[in-house]
């Protein structure tokens, strides 16, 4: 069964060629010029890749920081000594702490924030606190950055606009590059930087072609293919 087109994604439709591979450069432009939505829309951009999930070795997680940021507001919490807690909170942590921070998130199911970074030596007893953050992908892990003796730099990376990305079960990656409201120079430079970290990220298993498609998108508006060879 057909997926019923609204008439202004069919409007969108009709301003490209959606069968052509674009530039990055000509595809904002086009993402620009078709986005149907009054709101700030998010810039969005989809990976096809040629990986098996299924192989450990072949399991994409990784970290890339936007030169633009990604318009959104992060909020990030601090899982670390006393020490530490002024540092953290005055690169920008919302919150910080050890014990009580991690008994209000057990206790109380406190989840209001984005990214949780933590020290080496705090993950034991965070470890306590997994299956109310693990299930929100809410747990610090070293593969992504946020488990880290550097919680400072860490908190002003990832609140500057670091995001983390990760395939999922079809093998596919999606994420973020901007916000509709970003010139078309900014969001050009945050797809390249985007493209170039997930093609760094290819792991040593993959045979065979690794990207096989990349498309990108705003909030509700048509998919707009990439040239691959870029």
């Amino acid at each position: 069964m057909a997926i019923k087109q609204s008439k202004a994604l069919k409007g969108a439709y009709e301003k490209f060629d959606k069968e052509k591979a674009y530039t990055t450069t000509e595809a904002v432009k086009i993402l620009k010029d078709t986005i149907t939505v009054k709101f700030d829309a998010t810039a969005e951009v989809h990976f096809t890749l040629g990986i098996d999930p299924k192989h450990a070795d072949q399991q994409i997680r990784t970290t890339t920081s936007l030169p633009n940021g990604t318009g959104k507001d992060v909020k990030v919490v601090v899982f670390c000594e006393d020490d530490k807690v002024a540092a953290a909170k005055a690169a920008g942590a919302i919150d910080a702490g050890g014990t009580e921070l991690i008994d209000k998130v057990i206790k109380k199911g406190w989840t209001d924030f984005d990214v949780a970074v933590a020290t080496p030596t705090m993950m034991k007893n965070l470890a306590k606190a997994a299956r109310v953050l693990g299930p929100r992908g809410l747990m610090p892990n070293p593969k992504s950055g946020t488990v880290t003796p550097e919680v400072e730099k860490a908190v002003k990376e990832l609140s500057a606009g670091r995001i983390e990305f990760r395939n999922d079960k079809a093998g596919l990656i999606h994420t973020i590059f901007g916000k509709s409201s970003f010139t078309e120079a900014q969001l050009v430079e945050n797809l390249d930087a985007m493209i170039k970290s997930v093609k760094d990220a290819k792991p040593s298993g993959v045979k065979g072609n690794y990207i096989q498609r990349i498309t990108v998108c705003s909030s509700m508006g048509p998919g707009i293919k990439i040239e691959i060879g870029e």
